[in-house]
């Protein structure tokens, strides 16, 4: 009856907040709060060279976006070093120019010339477009000062995701006062509805020197400049041109020398081919085929000490599943989601699979996925089923359906082996993006179907410039099981208060605030089984470094036995409990510095003992061709009892060379005393032509307690893009 309860107070606070916020189908069109912010881009009448020289008489004709105003340290005012940003188009393509006023002395900040830069890390340019005008979904586009690229698929309004790559020119210029570039962008490389005239854009400049980041169209300092809720229009000429069914094709072939020393299995060598295609059924929905994928190239996951009692979680970096994957990957939570991609092709080879996804009309999104893994000795060919559609409501609101499905081929006799979730979520946005929410339920379905099979949440979040409150509440039943999901635990109801209060004194500290939540588990009976305290005052300072001291209180009812040292020697015993807590300290250098540094300590009691962690990355770079970096962490745990006291070492180097925008090498060796192992990965990259690349990768293992070695492999994979 309770949790009845708290289900319907949330669908109740989640609809009238999205009722407060109802626009009409014709409001909708136009961005709501940066309206009278109008682009209008004008036709090209002549060809546009991509040289990053300003110069054709089209840019001479074109709108001026200026006047960019500052979104932080304060979102008050014009940017001390003024942006001009330009547009023009024909039937093929888009063009951008922009021209960046740099009078100040020192070196214009550019970490390297690699793809899909750290925003933070590099004076830039950023472009939003919310091509459908649903403030909620879109494309992005920027150069680093050093002219590396950026592009990504948009979703939540706000989010992107860069691991996304399409086709498009750019070349940037410097001058002692200026830099200046030039950006074609063709009308097949991105999504948007048949006869589309208005869009909705914002551009973005961070200039390190000034610590200032602005933006054309206006945005609270609270949100980012990515905010599509506070994007500007921009206007066409005419109606775009009609888009025309479009295919690629991008074909791959790869030679591999692997040998599984622990394995005995010896040397092995392979030579396959495979592909991937993309077909543009229309403007706005895509589908992309696989055969064969291979993703050796795939950068390898930073390793991390796990002290912890649950699954630890790595993103999605595989090409294939990226595109439009906000459809797939998020609904439910972060730690109770139904579908996570990376489940599907890390136990066994991907034979081939499909994917449908983007929208139809202007309210209505859906995807389709279908996916078949190999047979191997240890798992029977499965196939992995996942479908969604997502209904847009009110002004950035939306509802949505999911169903997953994990079928086993080729089964024994008198076996039924099957794992299925169908959820609902709806996502609350209001129009100013000050309220945000979500509202789900999911059941999952397995043989037999026993109780407790279901996973739900409500959440309500608040967020001005200077106070921010959110309530979270989350549960899961003991049997539900996604097995195409990211579940770190059942059994649970969670209730997740925070409030946090924000100074902005804009002086030496640019602002400070005191931040306050706890995280409060109970069993399915309601008695409590964790808790997690957490008070913090945070500073932010001019040069955009930022200082952060905490204390952290835990009470913990262990479920089962629990070693953490992750040593398999000794087990704390399930049914015991735990009351601890400690203090830490975490630091971000600025990033002007060649030199630059993250770092977090934290010290006491933790389960029967204590413990004391440093960990961090250090980074130098020789701007814009070599990086270097070394990330660590240091454990020192002495738990008492049967416990040994424990200390062990996770230390990182590696070095990132880009010889050019096409050219580049990195190498990344990871040592990690907790689980006895030393990895390198090295990996060299030849972008030869657009999207198309020739990569050369070695990787090997190597067991510390007696340095023999566990596997090592070496690859050789060359891919083309054909469109």
């Amino acid at each position: 009856m309770k949790l009845s309860l708290v289900f319907l107070f949330a669908f109740f606070v989640l609809s009238a907040g999205a009722t407060g916020i109802r626009k009409s189908k014709k409001d909708s069109i136009i961005n709501t709060y940066n309206k009278d912010f109008i682009y209008n881009v004008k036709q090209a009448k002549s060809s546009i060279t991509i040289d990053g020289v300003i110069e054709e008489p089209d840019w001479m004709e074109a709108q001026k976006a200026d006047n960019f105003y500052r979104v932080l340290p304060i979102d008050t005012g014009y940017a001390y070093q003024q942006s001009v940003v330009l547009m023009t188009y024909d039937d093929k393509a888009f063009y951008l120019a922009f021209i960046f006023n740099d009078t100040i002395e020192g070196k214009r900040i550019m970490e390297s010339f690699r793809r899909d830069f750290i925003f933070g890390n590099n004076d830039n340019f950023l472009s939003f477009f919310d091509t459908y005008r649903d403030q909620t979904n879109g494309f992005t586009f920027g150069l680093s000062a050093s002219g590396a690229k950026w592009d990504g698929v948009m979703h939540g309004g706000a989010g992107s995701n860069l691991n996304w790559d399409c086709k498009w020119e750019s070349k940037v210029k410097h001058y002692d006062d200026k830099w200046t570039a030039e950006m074609r962008i063709p009308f097949k490389s991105i999504r948007y509805p048949s006869d589309s005239q208005i869009w909705n854009v914002n551009f973005s400049r961070l200039d390190l020197k000034t610590n200032e980041k602005s933006a054309w169209a206006p945005v609270p300092r609270q949100f980012p400049t990515s905010s599509l809720a506070y994007a500007g229009v921009m206007k066409f000429e005419e109606p775009l041109p009609k888009s025309k069914m479009m295919y690629s094709l991008i074909p791959y072939v790869f030679g591999s020398y692997a040998n599984d020393y622990e394995a005995g299995t010896g040397a092995h060598y392979k030579k396959d081919f495979g592909f991937d295609a993309k077909v543009g059924i229309s403007s706005s929905m895509n589908l992309d085929l696989t055969y064969n994928p291979d993703f050796a190239q795939v950068e390898v996951d930073e390793q991390v000490a796990n002290i912890d009692r649950f699954e630890l979680f790595f993103p999605e970096k595989r090409q294939f599943f990226l595109e439009n994957s906000d459809l797939f990957a998020d609904f439910g939570a972060h730690s109770a989601t139904p579908f996570f991609s990376r489940r599907i092709g890390l136990d066994a080879p991907v034979l081939a699979g499909a994917r449908l996804s983007g929208k139809i009309g202007n309210d209505w999104r859906i995807g389709f996925m279908n996916m078949t893994t190999e047979k191997t000795d240890d798992y029977l060919s499965r196939n992995f089923t996942v479908a969604s559609v997502q209904k847009k409501v009110f002004a950035r609101s939306n509802f949505g359906f999911i169903f997953v499905n994990k079928e086993y081929l080729n089964q024994p006799e008198d076996t039924t082996m099957f794992n299925r979730v169908f959820g609902f979520d709806y996502n609350l946005a209001s129009a100013d993006n000050f309220w945000s929410g979500k509202f789900y339920y999911h059941r999952s379905f397995q043989p037999d179907n026993p109780d407790q099979q279901y996973s739900q949440g409500a959440s309500i979040n608040y967020r001005s410039k200077n106070f921010q409150a959110q309530f979270y509440q989350r549960s899961v039943g003991e049997n539900f099981k996604a097995e195409t999901g990211y579940v770190t635990r059942t059994g649970y109801n969670l209730f997740s208060p925070e409030i946090a209060y924000l100074f902005v004194p804009n002086k030496r500290i640019v602002s400070h605030g005191i931040t306050l939540e706890s995280d409060l588990y109970y069993n399915t009976d309601f008695e409590k089984i964790d808790h997690e305290n957490t008070i913090a005052y945070s500073f932010t300072f001019q040069d955009r470094s930022e200082f952060e001291i905490g204390y952290k209180d835990y009470f913990v009812e262990l479920q089962n036995d629990f070693d953490p040292t992750h040593q398999g020697e000794n087990f704390l015993p399930a049914g015991s409990s735990y009351n601890y807590g400690g203090t830490y300290v975490a630091y971000n250098s600025t990033r002007k510095t060649m030199f630059n540094w993250q770092a977090e300590a934290a010290k006491g009691k933790f389960y029967s003992g204590k413990l004391q962690y440093i960990q961090g990355e250090i980074g130098y770079r020789f701007q814009p061709y070599v990086n270097l970096s070394m990330n660590f962490n240091y454990t020192d745990m002495d738990l008492g009892g049967a416990f040994d006291r424990t200390q062990f070492f996770l230390v990182g180097p590696k070095v990132d060379i880009t010889f050019t925008d096409k050219i580049f090498w990195s190498t990344f060796v990871q040592y990690n005393e907790q689980i006895q192992n030393l990895n390198i990965n090295s990996r060299f990259q030849w972008r030869y032509q657009p999207v198309s690349d020739i990569y050369l990768v070695y990787t090997d293992n190597y067991f510390t307690g007696n340095w023999n070695g566990r596997n090592r492999a070496i690859v050789l994979k060359m891919t083309y893009w054909l469109n």
